[in-house]
């Protein structure tokens, strides 16, 4: 039964990364007729709540070669929900709008497909390491494992690099400038990162974001998917994920013991709770004279990470 529905999952994944870009190809192809009953900025606005919407569902309708996305974590209840159902993030976190447009272009499809059950409230804290984690510790072993068939990344990228705000804030910007694809919420993040707050950042891409992916997905890009953990304004530790270009992640400063880096990649690598679960818990009282953040009007800056 969960196998079964876990198929259902991937299916409707595919089918609904395939309506996002057939719905934003059209509302990009014809800004003229669209303006005729919304303004540009709307049209904007749509186009990129269906670009949110979609953007995980390829990762989600093809699922890694043997084993889960990222390699050398325990599955805990919030992972083994995901695991079942790997629909259960992208429903959990669309909101209103964003499951009404899935069910709607489900039913016009002529499918029939259930909803996941809500997840599990993600841990806050790191995970303790295992065992065999302390034996990867001891031993110096870099927790990123590399999937199967595909190349090792370089020596340079198995390094964890300790950030200030400013540099944090300055992969998203460099990632929005360059339009890779992951990040580029550095507006949000300067009004909500602690201002001097320590962040770590560590090359950790997932099985479809791996460089030389045999479907061309990974092959095709030329940066890594890195996992960050930060600390926002109130103290709290989240993850988040930015596309960093190998050159720009090679001249960040690197001080930290290889074995204090090996303890602290674990770390950053454990925690559930995201910047975008934080911030949908700080939306109603996220203000511009609370947190200074004004969201710009023409929606082309990330209100949420």
């Amino acid at each position: 039964m969960k196998r079964r529905e876990a198929e259902q999952d991937r299916d409707v994944a595919a089918l609904l990364a395939a309506g996002v870009l057939v719905e934003i190809r059209s509302l990009a192809g014809s800004p003229g007729r669209a303006a005729q009953d919304e303004s540009p900025e709307e049209v904007l606005g749509r186009i990129r709540a269906l670009a949110d919407l979609g953007h995980n569902l390829p990762g989600v309708a093809r699922p890694p070669r043997g084993g889960p996305v990222r390699r050398g974590l325990p599955l805990d209840g919030f992972d083994r929900a995901m695991d079942e159902r790997p629909m259960s993030w992208a429903w959990n976190t669309a909101g209103p709008e964003g499951r009404a447009w899935m069910l709607e272009h489900i039913q016009r499809e002529g499918r029939t497909w259930t909803p996941p059950p809500p997840l599990p409230e993600p841990r806050v804290d790191p995970s303790p390491m295992r065992p065999w984690q302390w034996v990867g510790l001891l031993l110096g072993r870099w927790p990123v494992r590399t999937p199967f068939g595909r190349r090792p990344l370089p020596a340079d990228a198995n390094v964890l690099k300790v950030l200030d705000t400013g540099a944090i804030c300055a992969l998203h910007d460099e990632a929005r400038r360059l339009r890779l694809g992951l990040g580029g919420a550095a507006p949000w993040l300067r009004a909500h990162l602690a201002p001097d707050g320590v962040h770590y950042l560590l090359p950790d891409p997932a099985d479809y974001y791996w460089p030389g992916n045999p479907d061309g997905r990974g092959g095709r890009i030329g940066w890594w998917q890195c996992t960050a953990l930060l600390r926002m304004r109130d103290g709290a530790q989240v993850g988040a994920m930015v596309a960093v270009l190998p050159e720009t992640f090679a001249a960040l400063p690197s001080t930290l013991p290889r074995r204090k880096q090996v303890r602290l990649a674990h770390r950053v690598r454990s925690v559930q709770r995201d910047a975008v679960l934080w911030g949908r818990d700080h939306e109603a009282a996220c203000a511009p004279q609370v947190c200074g953040f004004v969201p710009e009007e023409n929606g082309s800056a990330s209100t949420t990470p």
